[in-house]
C-alpha cells in the first residue's frame, strides 16, 4: 500500500513540470520513480497495480478539468460528471498500468528490463494514447521540456513523442543508476548517459532549420472574453459581433485573427452589411481578418471553420480533427443520448478535408487549426512546408479558470519548436500568445480579460526533419529495438552453442570404445 501511494504522489507532483508551473525536472523524476518501483515489481498484478496507481495520480491532477466542461458548462449533474471523470482518467491511467504489466512479464535481464523495455513501452505507450479512439495526446510527457527543458532542442528532429522518449530513458538511467546492485563505475557511467543526453539537446538547440521568408507581417489577436453561458444566447449575438467589430476596427494590424466561433452564427445567417464591413477593414489594413464561425447549416452538413475577410479572395479552412462526444457523437445509435445530457450546441460538425491548404492571407501563408487539432503534430505538417506561418483559434472556456489553457497553449509551443514556425493563438478567454520558433511566448493577453494582442509575425521557410518525416523516423527505431529486445530474449546468447553441444555429446560418447 505504502508502493502504491508512492506512485500516486509522483504522478500527481510530475504535472507540475507542465504549463503553467514548468518545473520540467519534475517529470523526469516522476517518472523515474516509477520505473524504480516497477523494477521491483514481481508479478503482472503488482506491476499493473503500481503503474496505474502513478496514472491516477498523473491524469486526476492533470486533466480533472474535464469534470468543468461536463458539469459547469455542458449541464451534467455533478455526481455524474464527476464519475464520467473519474472513468476517464481511468482510462487514461491504463497506459502506464501497461508499461508496469509488460515489463513485469518481460524474461529479460532485470537491466534490459530498466533501461530498454521500460522507456520503449513508456513512448509506444504515450504515442497509442494520441491516436487510439481518436486520440488524446494531452500531457505526453515532451511537451513539459518546452521551451525551457534540455530536451527541446530534440523536438525539430523527433517531435514530442521523440522527446517523451529521451525523457523516459533518462528516467531509467536514473532508476537504475539509484537502484541497481552494481558497483560505482556503472552507476557513473549511468549518470553520464543521462547528462550526455541533456546535453546533445541544449546543442541542437542552437541550430537553425528554417529561414526567415519576406517581411514581418503586424498581426493582431483578438481576445473577446465572450462567458460560455452566453456565447450561443440569440440575444446576445448582436452584442458579440459589435465587440468584434469594435476591436477589429482598432487595429491597423494587417492581419487580425478572431477565435474559435468568434461569430456566433453561421456564416450564412452573416449580415450583408457585417461582411462588408469586416472586407472593408481587411481592405482598410492592407491585409485580412481571419474569424471562426460555422460554415454549412443544420438541414445538412455543417463545420467547425475559420473565414477571411478583406483584400484577399475569400478562404476557409474546416476543422478535420474533431472531438468525440463535444464535437460530433460516434456511434449514434448507441451513445445519441448524451446528446440529451449535454447541453452542447452544434454538437454533430462534419470533418473538413484532410488536404487543406494554407491560407494566403495578410502578407502570409497561414496553416490554420482549430482549438483540440494543435495537439495533434503529424496532422499540423500536413501544410508544411507551404506554409509560412501556424495559427492555432481556440475557445477555451469551456474549462473555465484551469491547468488546460495553460497546457493547450504549450502544445502551441511544441508545434512552433517542431516546424521552424511562428505560432499565432487566438482565444476568446485565452491563453491568447504569439510564439516564436523556438518555442517561446514572446507576447500573451491576461486570462478573462478582452483585449487585442498586437506584434509582428516573421514567415519561415525550409523544413524541420519532423516536418520531412513526421513520427516514421521513431516508430521505425521503436519497432527495431522492440524486434532486437524480443529476439535477445528468445534466442539468447551462448544459446544456440549450448544446444549444439548437448546434440553432439551422444554421438562422441557412442564413438568411444
Amino acid at each position: 500500500m505504502r508502493s502504491l501511494l508512492a506512485s500516486v504522489v509522483a504522478g500527481a507532483a510530475s504535472v507540475a513540470g507542465f504549463a503553467p508551473f514548468g518545473l520540467w525536472p519534475l517529470p523526469v523524476l516522476g517518472l523515474a520513480v516509477l520505473f524504480a518501483q516497477l523494477a521491483r515489481t514481481s508479478s503482472m498484478r503488482a506491476g499493473f497495480l503500481t503503474g496505474l496507481a502513478w496514472g491516477l495520480g498523473f491524469f486526476l491532477a492533470g486533466v480533472s478539468w474535464v469534470y468543468v466542461s461536463l458539469s459547469v458548462y455542458g449541464g451534467m449533474p455533478a455526481w455524474l460528471a464527476g464519475l464520467a471523470t473519474f472513468l476517464f482518467c481511468g482510462f487514461l491511467a491504463l497506459f502506464p498500468a501497461a508499461v508496469g504489466a509488460v515489463q513485469a512479464r518481460w524474461p529479460g535481464s532485470p537491466a534490459s528490463r530498466l533501461l530498454l523495455l521500460m522507456p520503449l513501452a513508456w513512448g509506444v505507450g504515450e504515442w497509442t494514447r494520441g491516436w487510439i479512439f481518436t486520440g488524446f495526446p494531452w500531457l505526453a510527457m515532451g511537451y513539459a521540456q518546452v521551451p525551457g527543458g534540455p530536451l527541446a532542442g530534440y523536438a525539430p528532429l523527433v517531435g514530442v513523442y521523440g522527446v517523451s522518449y529521451l525523457l523516459a530513458v533518462i528516467a531509467a538511467l536514473l532508476a537504475w543508476a539509484a537502484t541497481a546492485r552494481a558497483s560505482l563505475p556503472p552507476r557513473l557511467w549511468a549518470a553520464a548517459a543521462a547528462v550526455a543526453l541533456a546535453v546533445g539537446g541544449q546543442a541542437l538547440a542552437g541550430i537553425r532549420w528554417t529561414v526567415p521568408e519576406g517581411a514581418p507581417t503586424s498581426v493582431a489577436l483578438l481576445q473577446g472574453n465572450i462567458p460560455q453561458d452566453m456565447k450561443w444566447r440569440p440575444e446576445k449575438t448582436r452584442e458579440t459581433l459589435m465587440r468584434y467589430a469594435r476591436m477589429a476596427a482598432a487595429s491597423p494590424a494587417r492581419l487580425i485573427v478572431l477565435p474559435e466561433t468568434a461569430l456566433p452564427l453561421f456564416e450564412s445567417d452573416l449580415p450583408e452589411a457585417y461582411r462588408e464591413g469586416l472586407d472593408a477593414l481587411g481592405r482598410r489594413n492592407g491585409g485580412d481578418i481571419l474569424t471562426g464561425l460555422p460554415t454549412g447549416s443544420l438541414d445538412g452538413a455543417y463545420y467547425n471553420s475559420v473565414v477571411s475577410f478583406g483584400r484577399a479572395p475569400s478562404q476557409r479552412y474546416s476543422k478535420v480533427h474533431l472531438v468525440p462526444f463535444g464535437e460530433y457523437i460516434p456511434l449514434k445509435a448507441a451513445w445519441g443520448w448524451i446528446i440529451e445530457v449535454l447541453h452542447i450546441p452544434l454538437s454533430d460538425f462534419a470533418r473538413g478535408a484532410a488536404d487543406q491548404r494554407p491560407l494566403a492571407i495578410g502578407g502570409q501563408r497561414v496553416a490554420a487549426d482549430i482549438c483540440y487539432e494543435d495537439a495533434f503534430g503529424e496532422e499540423i505538417i500536413r501544410q508544411l512546408p507551404e506554409a509560412s506561418v501556424l495559427a492555432n483559434v481556440s475557445n477555451l472556456a469551456w474549462f473555465g479558470d484551469s491547468l488546460a489553457p495553460w497546457q493547450h497553449a504549450q502544445m502551441s509551443q511544441m508545434r512552433a519548436l517542431e516546424t521552424g514556425r511562428m505560432m499565432l493563438r487566438a482565444t476568446n478567454t485565452g491563453l491568447t500568445a504569439i510564439i516564436d520558433t523556438r518555442g517561446r511566448i514572446v507576447a500573451s493577453l491576461p486570462l478573462f480579460t478582452a483585449g487585442s494582442l498586437g506584434g509582428r509575425v516573421q514567415g519561415y521557410a525550409g523544413s524541420t526533419p519532423y516536418v520531412r518525416w513526421g513520427n516514421a523516423p521513431v516508430l521505425a527505431f521503436w519497432g527495431l529495438l522492440g524486434v532486437g529486445l524480443l529476439t535477445a530474449t528468445l534466442y539468447p546468447r551462448g544459446a544456440g552453442r549450448g544446444r549444439t553441444a548437448a546434440k553432439a555429446a551422444p554421438a562422441t560418447l557412442r564413438r568411444r570404445p
